[in-house]
């Protein structure tokens, strides 16, 4: 049996985060993740100046693509915004596996089926013990599922859905667009340039109003490109998008119970009013390591619930997540 003071489950920005910083303060880590690194990653890849700043990033510093946006173009129906908001764009096969790498942690690649307790250690699979358990295996981790469930239920009104494509483009139009509520969809749109000739585009909705309208994403998807290519952001006929789903935040309180701690989406912590997660799974990555070796309690409260501010924000948190 392989054995490590932490496991930390899911390789993500939350989980390598986590790792790097527990690896600081000389904890033998192990990461296991189903995937093998790199690994393609659906994110339209917006990455907040503060996220940068709690992983002591200099942009100077990262060897992959790395783009700023000095302003973002919100359009809601006939109105368009250009707030000043500096901001970034990475792409999650690069910028997950350069986290990973850093981190000094080591990592094997395992899907995590079973977990339990075994005097006072954790016990994964029958092949790998610790003391330490972090879950940041995303909305279905496993270590969710076995501790931590119960106490935090998922809420089906939180619940938001993606739909999306990164490819190979030689944009022209270098800013970032965010379409609020077009044709009617409960969510938004965006199109998300990335350097070196890459561009994501995609769809975003609160899944229980989809519902209830009898909808799903791909009813939005063909009327979404084809404006983009009316708006000359993108032609392209090879879409293939994908979707994937995750909670925006909530009141979850229990976040450690005994020695296990969970953390990014396997929390649901994106925000309530862009739905943006990095930066929130990479704060409550910090926060676990920080609680883990001091002993602290580990608590959310410096996790902010939305990515902005002002009023444009309250509203988009109200209309999203209620």
């Amino acid at each position: 049996m392989e054995v490590a003071d932490a496991i930390v489950v899911g390789g993500g920005p939350a989980g390598s985060t986590c790792a790097w910083k527990l690896r600081a303060e000389g904890l033998d880590v192990l990461v296991l993740d189903r995937a093998v690194f790199p690994r393609t990653k659906l994110c339209a890849g917006w990455v907040t100046p503060e996220a940068l700043a709690d992983l002591e990033l200099d942009p100077d510093d990262y060897p992959f693509s790395f783009m700023t946006f000095d302003e973002l173009h919100l359009h809601w129906k006939l109105v368009t915004a250009k707030p000043a908001s500096r901001q970034h764009s990475i792409r999650r096969y690069e910028f997950d596996d350069f986290l990973l790498g850093r981190s000094g942690a080591r990592v094997l690649q395992h899907k995590v089926r079973a977990i339990h307790r075994d005097h006072g250690d954790y016990v994964v699979d029958d092949e790998f013990r610790c003391k330490y358990l972090v879950g940041a295996g995303g909305t279905a981790c496993p270590v969710y599922r076995t501790f931590f469930q119960q106490h935090n239920p998922r809420s089906d009104r939180l619940q938001t859905a993606t739909y999306e494509h990164e490819f190979a483009y030689n944009w022209e139009d270098p800013a970032c667009h965010l379409w609020f509520f077009d044709d009617g969809l409960p969510g938004y749109a965006w199109y998300v340039p990335k350097a070196n000739g890459y561009v994501n585009v995609g769809l975003g909705g609160m899944a229980t109003q989809l519902k209830a309208r009898q909808g799903h994403l791909r009813d939005y998807w063909s009327k979404f490109v084809g404006r983009l290519r009316d708006r000359g952001l993108v032609s392209y006929d090879e879409y293939s998008p994908t979707g994937y789903s995750y909670y925006l935040r909530d009141g979850s309180n229990v976040v450690r119970i005994d020695n296990a701690c969970i953390v990014g989406d396997a929390v649901g912590l994106a925000t309530r009013d862009m739905c943006e997660g990095i930066g929130p799974a990479v704060r409550s990555g910090l926060l676990a390591a920080d609680a883990i070796v001091t002993g602290s309690d580990y608590s959310l409260a410096s996790v902010s619930k939305i990515s902005g501010s002002g009023i444009a924000s309250k509203l988009l948190e109200r209309k999203f997540a209620g």
